[in-house]
């Protein structure tokens, strides 16, 4: 099945290089089937705002009672390709003994920094349940497609507040498999988008936590734009039922 809508990310390039396949993160599906929130992770032109070259500087925080926290840096790098057009990129994505190793992309015009982390965490999840990649990978596809919450958001952004929408998926609440990884089921990824800042993307929060609203987060990962000011962390509602 052909992947027009794969040009906006150059993400059938960038998951090949990543060793996902065609079926990561984005699904393969007839135009009209694209669901609301892939729409916006995957298909639009997050880039539009930028000139080349420039630097999309992000920082990265860890924190949660389950593993020691960090404080680090997210950058993704862009130039104009030969022919003129936006855009050609790398990225860094944390440094050091945590850096994670990412491919040149091509052709890029939805912002890459959302597949790289979402490429990381599967990694993580892996790391910390033993499970399978693929599978992690599957379950934050569907629900993106079945199942993401889209709700208009403002953010502060340089002393301003932007307009912005948030896209919420807990793709491992009714996963048959939660069982192997109980306290992580309940895990909430949150997504942040705006088109006033710079490459589109004004954030990613991830949270695992027991059940609870006030319990510290067993696992919290947060990746703002430099400049921005992540919202509070909230109640997890799907740790409530995990």
């Amino acid at each position: 099945m052909p992947f027009p809508a794969f040009r906006h990310l150059g993400a059938l390039a960038l998951c090949a290089a990543l060793g996902l396949g065609q079926a990561s993160f984005v699904r393969a599906a007839d135009a009209q089937d694209y669901s609301e929130a892939e729409r916006s992770l995957f298909m639009t032109n997050h880039l539009a705002n930028v000139s080349p070259p420039s630097t999309l500087n992000y920082r990265f925080h860890k924190g949660g009672t389950a593993e020691a926290g960090f404080d680090d840096k997210v950058a993704i790098h862009l130039d104009r390709e030969p022919n003129g057009d936006c855009c050609a990129g790398r990225g860094e994505f944390l440094s050091a003994e945590r850096r994670v190793v990412l491919p040149e992309i091509e052709h890029a015009e939805g912002n890459p920094v959302i597949l790289y982390f979402l490429e990381r965490d599967v990694r993580d999840m892996q790391r910390l349940t033993k499970g399978q990649p693929n599978h992690f990978r599957k379950r934050i596809r569907m629900a993106i497609y079945n199942d993401a919450r889209v709700r208009d958001a403002q953010f502060d952004y340089q002393g301003r507040r932007v307009e912005g929408r948030e896209i919420i998926i807990s793709p491992y609440i009714s996963d048959p498999s939660r069982d192997r990884f109980k306290q992580y089921a309940g895990k909430e990824y949150v997504f942040l988008l705006s088109d006033a800042v710079p490459g589109g993307v004004f954030g990613i929060r991830t949270l695992s936590g027991p059940a609870g609203s006030t319990a510290e987060p067993l696992i919290l990962e947060e990746m703002v734009i430099d400049g921005g000011t992540l919202p509070a962390v909230t109640a997890n509602p799907a740790a409530k039922a995990s």
